[in-house]
């Protein structure tokens, strides 16, 4: 496995981490207080290629590699989560199905859009009855001629309220289970389709999240991903993409909990000298710095396998688990060095561990990746 990233990967990671700095470091925790979505720097991201980071040139994206995806969601993510998060979504969970599965009316419809940062695109899967267990959701979908009739709630979808475009997930029939859920490319301001109430969240407060509601929403035929029965399948390969987006967001998480966690020890005086000068601080910043690097390798390497065309599906959940349950517990100890002044929110390390507990709950808990890795280890077979 190379882990030496090339001179394009590098290019990208640099041009990432200059917007980061320049443009979402300064306003990260206004955004956050106000619980407002940086659209406009939305916007900017889309012009400079991060959002279509998945999609083919023919179709108005920057195609690349999942390493350079991963590099440019940890730099946005160590400045703001919530963008970093959002980039991710657009990425993984609406341009990469539409590329994917889409017909080519729909491919040249809707990536360029999406691509290029002028739609803004939402992930529609889990609902109120149907979180874990995606199998159990309830959103219908009834054949009408060249419609389909879709009636039913999903909830805390990213982006919901904003998205112009959402990929909906619905069952044609709730007897077969996952084998009659299909998916849907749905369009803001079609009749009988409408966000609903908006979620007040702990962290990623820059996030919007909603509800969103159908009521006998009226969706072409020609707008169905894939085929019928499809859905699930479509589903669970963008679950597995996403959960390397979500690992590389809380490696940023971490990171930039522990850079404010040294900084602080360093400057911070106790008993005649910097708090850093006391082993049990200093153990404290090793294990923060050792964790952040084997979450950054479990991260690169679940890229990799995905590059090289490989099942990901193992390294995807393994990285997602630990990578979160990392910035958990990095963002914990980067409080408890700060002290009191830690739990302020004038002091970012506030608003990093409130953002990293996230990461441990969507794309699937981490008890479900537990679940997702032990299927996996159980098939192999032993060298």
């Amino acid at each position: 496995m190379d882990l030496n990233l090339t001179e394009e990967q590098k290019l990208i990671q640099e041009k990432a981490r200059e917007f980061a700095r320049k443009e979402l470091e300064p306003i990260a925790s206004k955004l956050d207080e106000l619980g407002k979505p940086p659209i406009e720097q939305f916007r900017k991201l889309g012009e400079l290629g991060f959002l279509g980071l998945m999609v083919p040139e023919e179709y108005g994206g920057s195609k690349t590699d999942t390493v350079s995806y991963v590099l440019v969601i940890e730099e946005l993510s160590r400045a703001c989560a919530s963008t970093g998060i959002m980039v991710a979504i657009q990425n993984s969970l609406v341009c990469q199905p539409i590329a994917l599965f889409g017909t080519e009316e729909q491919k040249r419809r809707y990536l360029p859009g999406l691509a290029s940062g002028k739609a803004i695109g939402a992930f529609a899967l889990t609902e109120p009855e149907a979180g874990s267990d995606a199998a159990s959701i309830r959103t219908r979908a009834v054949r009408d001629g060249d419609y389909y009739v879709i009636s039913g709630l999903k909830h805390f979808i990213t982006n919901g309220s904003i998205a112009d475009v959402a990929i909906v997930f619905a069952t044609v029939d709730p007897s077969l289970r996952h084998k009659g859920i299909t998916a849907f490319i749905v369009e803001k301001g079609t009749p009988g389709f409408r966000p609903g109430r908006e979620e007040n969240k702990m962290g990623i407060r820059a996030t919007n999240t909603s509800e969103l509601i159908f009521e006998e929403c009226r969706v072409p035929a020609s707008n169905r991903l894939g085929q019928e029965g499809e859905g699930f399948k479509i589903a669970l390969m963008m679950l597995d993409s996403g959960r390397i987006g979500v690992a590389a967001q809380a490696v940023g998480i971490a990171r930039r909990a522990y850079e404010e966690a040294l900084k602080y020890a360093k400057s911070r005086q106790q008993f005649g000298q910097p708090i850093a000068q006391f082993q049990a601080i200093q153990w404290m910043l090793v294990d923060m710095a050792t964790r952040i690097e084997a979450a950054r390798l479990l991260t690169i390497k679940a890229a990799l396998k995905k590059d090289a065309g490989e099942r990901y599906t193992k390294e995807a959940a393994m990285a997602k688990l630990f990578a979160s349950e990392t910035a958990v517990w990095v963002t914990d100890r980067a409080i408890q060095i700060h002290g009191g002044y830690g739990y302020m929110k004038e002091y970012v390390v506030e608003r990093l561990y409130r953002d990293a507990k996230i990461t441990e709950i969507y794309e699937g808990t981490n008890e479900i990746q537990r679940l997702v890795i032990a299927n996996q280890i159980l098939q192999e077979s032993l060298p």
